[in-house]
């Protein structure tokens, strides 16, 4: 373990790594905590968010998920104007920044209902629907969006810049072979490994800061979680925009087809974590959602994260409604006690916030009003007061 520290590693030592015993698990996590400290420093960062499902209609059938709907389901829903409006507002008067829209791929492509929706409202697509409201947000709120929308063409992409501070897609994983029957993406066509990343690529063609991630637990073997990390690690390398790598735990929940697949142990989210974090390098944004770990907070920053992702003080995480984010103020505790600073931090992060070529003219001035000198945003902001 002692040439770790200098990382990155190459694709056979991560694979080995992902598989080492109990007893060296300290040794691979003061690695990474090394290595993360090297380029981070002693801060770890989160946004205040509000968590706003744009639709959980979806033509994919992911054997893990619990957000998408068919029409007619309890709890199937589109957002109106009014409720988007209504709910960022909240969040601004609760100080948020970040307005993240999640939502279901190309629901229009499978269900009447959602197209008579979209017509309704003067949209074919969802993709213009979602740029109506992030157009709305920005014009009725001090909120900037970040979208997680799907697949989506250059076209789309160009379109949603302009009205996003960031946006993002989970690669998930680069395995096709959990495309077959009775694998976790059986029936998600949006799933496609070489689609996903294609999207993924041309983000950063556009330089959008982006945010992307894999999903373990779901039935992928260590190397293809290597490989998928490797292939995010590619793509930052050739165009710069990947800002943050989300490591995000499969959850069984009773109602997923997935209900009874074991979910990764702690030691295995520790071990991603800091592979990811040898991998990916000392610079890299790397966070591992709380909600999804509570019992862990102080291990998750032993093993190389420097982010906590988005928290909301108003809505709950869509994505999984039984996991409750936790308080700002128990983020902040358990950070301090580990020696780091807890620091806010807008959608787009702060090495990317000072940098026009990242930032759309439209929200130049916005991000510089809301952020102290580092890019991390100001202590003593109150937007709701000024709007």
């Amino acid at each position: 373990m002692s040439r770790l520290p200098g990382g990155p590693i190459g694709r056979e030592d991560a694979i080995a790594l992902l598989g080492v015993p109990d007893e060296a698990l300290p040794d691979l996590l003061a690695a990474a905590s090394a290595l993360r400290d090297s380029g981070r420093g002693k801060r770890i960062s989160f946004s205040k968010k509000v968590f706003l499902p744009l639709t959980n209609l979806c033509r994919d059938y992911c054997g893990y998920c619990t957000f998408r709907k068919d029409p007619g389901e309890p709890g199937a829903h589109t957002m109106t104007p009014e409720q988007v409006v209504a709910l960022v507002q909240a969040g601004a008067r609760l100080g948020c920044k970040e307005a993240l829209f999640s939502l279901g791929d190309k629901p229009e492509a499978l269900f009447p209902q959602h197209r008579e929706f979209l017509k309704h409202h003067g949209h074919r697509t969802t993709l213009g629907y979602l740029k109506e409201m992030c157009e709305l947000v920005l014009g009725q709120s001090p909120l900037l969006p970040h979208v997680n929308p799907g697949i989506m063409g250059e076209g789309d992409l160009a379109r949603l810049r302009e009205v996003n501070v960031s946006m993002g897609l989970m690669l998930e994983t680069i395995s096709e072979r959990l495309l077959r029957p009775g694998m976790a993406h059986d029936r998600a066509p949006d799933k496609i490994p070489r689609r996903r990343l294609a999207t993924i690529e041309l983000a950063g063609k556009l330089q959008i800061p982006f945010t992307t991630g894999i999903l373990i637990g779901i039935g992928e073997t260590h190397a293809e979680r290597v490989d998928s990390l490797l292939a995010i690690r590619d793509l930052r390398e050739r165009y710069g925009h990947v800002q943050e790598v989300i490591i995000q735990n499969f959850r069984a929940k009773p109602t997923i087809p997935m209900r009874h697949h074991p979910e990764p142990t702690a030691g295995e989210m520790l071990r991603t974590l800091a592979v990811a974090r040898l991998l990916l390098g000392p610079d890299m944004n790397l966070q591992a959602p709380p909600n999804l770990s509570p019992e862990n907070y102080p291990r998750l920053i032993a093993a190389g994260l420097n982010d906590w992702g988005g928290i909301s003080p108003l809505t709950i995480d869509h994505i999984n409604p039984e996991a409750p984010w936790p308080r700002i103020v128990e983020l902040r505790r358990a950070t301090e006690a580990a020696g780091y600073e807890l620091r806010e931090r807008l959608a787009v992060y702060p090495e990317y916030a000072g940098r026009p070529e990242f930032v759309p003219e439209p929200f130049r001035a916005r991000v510089r009003d809301y952020t102290d000198n580092e890019g991390y945003v100001r202590q003593e902001l109150e937007l709701w007061r000024r709007w």
